[in-house]
């Protein structure tokens, strides 16, 4: 929450996202060779990573819906499909991400999808285009929008196993919506303080802004609901 107040903040503590999240799905479900690799020099800022799930095709806050293919090949797993809004795939020390795909499609609806390493310069991925956020394209960092045509990487490089990509996903999103949760209210706070030093410097009409018409009021329902907010992600936590 006090590092949500400044916007840097996460990049100076290395605990942007996608990397904060990604290192906790390589902490809770990599396997110790995955950790060497990825895990450490993630952990010491080296290098940054991505996160490729949603696709243009299909509604993916639904994750059962992903359908790209993750699909075994001799020693390797060979990955097709196309991915947009890969989070950090912009950033130039990007060097490896986490995709999401479908290994199983004949098991049940939540053990078909696997999440597996990729090598962000393993051959066959494609940069399509980067993404903007109203307007925004969050360089250097930024969405990608990108097509893999049988990009070949190892099958250790698999997390968990095969059919646990959608148990990965929600043991990864859950902490995530908190973090940002969090960051939030920082935010909000943030805004409040400047709000209030607004409210009491500007004169108008001989008063305050403060104790001009219900403007206590609305202040103080803005420190209502943040202390809300909080008390739900506590809660929630």
């Amino acid at each position: 929450e006090i590092m949500g107040q400044i916007g840097f903040a996460s990049e100076v503590f290395n605990c942007s996202a996608p990397d904060s999240g990604n290192m906790e799905v390589l902490d809770k479900y990599g396997s110790k060779e995955q950790q060497d690799q990825w895990l450490k020099p993630l952990l010491e800022g080296e290098i940054r990573s991505a996160f490729a799930m949603t696709e243009p095709g299909v509604a993916s806050s639904d994750a059962t819906n992903i359908c790209s293919t993750i699909e075994a090949d001799g020693n390797d797993y060979v990955i097709n499909g196309e991915k947009w809004w890969t989070s950090g795939f912009g950033n130039p020390d990007c060097k490896v991400m986490i995709f999401m795909g479908v290994t199983n499609p004949d098991n049940p609806r939540h053990q078909r999808q696997s999440q597996i390493l990729v090598p962000t310069d393993a051959e066959g991925i494609n940069l399509e285009r980067m993404l903007t956020v109203y307007g925004v394209d969050h360089a250097p960092g930024g969405h990608a929008h990108l097509t893999f045509k049988d990009v070949r990487v190892p099958r250790e490089n698999l997390i968990l196993g095969e059919g646990r990509g959608f148990e990965i996903a929600q043991g990864r999103l859950g902490p995530g919506r908190i973090h940002h949760c969090m960051r939030m209210i920082g935010q909000a706070e943030r805004a409040l303080e400047l709000l209030c030093k607004r409210s009491t410097s500007r004169i108008a009409f001989g008063k305050p802004l403060a104790e001009l018409g219900g403007n206590y009021d609305v202040i103080a329902d803005c420190r209502t609901e943040i202390e809300m907010c909080r008390l739900l992600t506590l809660k929630a936590a």
